[in-house]
């Protein structure tokens, strides 16, 4: 099963090893908090999350939480 992200009109596929997500997650993670350097950007981060979200049942959960919360400051002129 091909594991993607979605982000607006992008798709990323990501590895089928569970170990090589992970590593991929951590490493956005740790290069975003080094956003203020010119090539890294703080986008990272969220996008990390994203990633881990697929292996770690507590950052699923988190990353849950987080798109109920968004859709929920949107407001229904947002569709949410």
């Amino acid at each position: 099963m091909a594991r993607t992200i979605r982000i607006g009109s992008y798709s990323f596929t990501l590895p089928d090893w569970a170990p090589a997500r992970i590593l991929i997650g951590l490493l956005l993670i740790a290069c975003g908090f080094l956003g203020f350097l010119p090539v890294l950007g703080f986008w990272m981060i969220p996008l990390g999350i994203a990633v881990l979200s697929y292996d770690i049942p507590r950052v699923r959960l988190f990353r849950q939480k987080v798109v109920a919360w968004w859709k929920g400051q949107r407001g229904p002129e947002m569709g949410a």
